[in-house]
């Protein structure tokens, strides 16, 4: 499996997916430090306290990651079946669970990896600004980093599920562009905030979509021993 994974993630060069990745928190924490400045330049707080701020970070890393995890997606199985290149690879004398259990597993582990990196990364970048320039009304404390850290790793093994739910979109007709139209819907259903509240607070709506998109790994995976590739 793990041989799998490797192989895989050199022949697709998964490198330039982590330094897109990197590239993205950059442009993430960029943009929440300009929202810092642009409402003290107008005499307002983007965000009242620290405990808005990390709320709406990990929301912005999740959407992030759901649609980037759909490109993932797209780019190890569906433009496989698209381009008919995974036929090759069925010649092999490779089980084809493993071979595609090892490309979900490759989404996941990234999505969820990604997911806790960048909220690390960007609250760093935000609270160093925040603190430094005064543009927030209280600091961020370890207590509130202590209560935060278990909201950030459930959100986290959340959207590492909730990001295969585009693959059963993608499989219907083998197509990149509905994998990632449905990665970018299933973010504006979640994330969207409507007076501070999104569906993404009742916690049972993140749980249920994870299972949703859990399950769909699993039948993808059980039934491709039984799946033609016909085009």
């Amino acid at each position: 499996m793990l041989n799998l994974m490797r192989l895989e993630m050199k022949k697709f060069k998964l490198r330039s997916y982590i330094k897109s990745a990197i590239i993205t928190n950059l442009i993430v924490a960029a943009v929440l430090v300009a929202v810092l400045f642009i409402a003290k330049a107008e005499g307002e707080l983007a965000f009242q306290n620290y405990s808005e701020a990390l709320s709406a970070i990990d929301s912005m890393v999740r959407a992030t990651f759901i649609i980037f995890a759909a490109t993932l997606i797209s780019k190890l199985i569906i433009g496989e079946f698209k381009n008919k290149t995974i036929t090759t690879l069925f010649l092999y004398p490779i089980n084809r669970k493993k071979l595609i259990a090892a490309k979900l597993a490759i989404v996941i582990i990234f999505t969820f990896c990604f997911v806790i990196i960048s909220n690390v990364f960007i609250t760093v970048v935000f609270s160093f600004t925040a603190s430094s320039f005064n543009l927030l009304p209280d600091t961020l404390t370890v207590t509130m980093i202590t209560q935060h850290t278990p909201a950030v790793l459930m959100n986290a093994i959340a959207t590492a599920g909730i990001c295969l739910i585009p693959l059963y979109f993608g499989m219907k007709k083998y197509s990149v562009p509905t994998t990632i139209i449905s990665s970018i819907l299933i973010v504006l259903v979640i994330s969207s905030n409507n007076g501070g509240f999104s569906l993404n607070d009742i916690i049972i709506i993140p749980i249920s979509l994870a299972l949703v998109g859990i399950s769909i790994a699993y039948f993808a995976i059980r039934n491709i021993e039984k799946l033609d590739v016909k085009y």
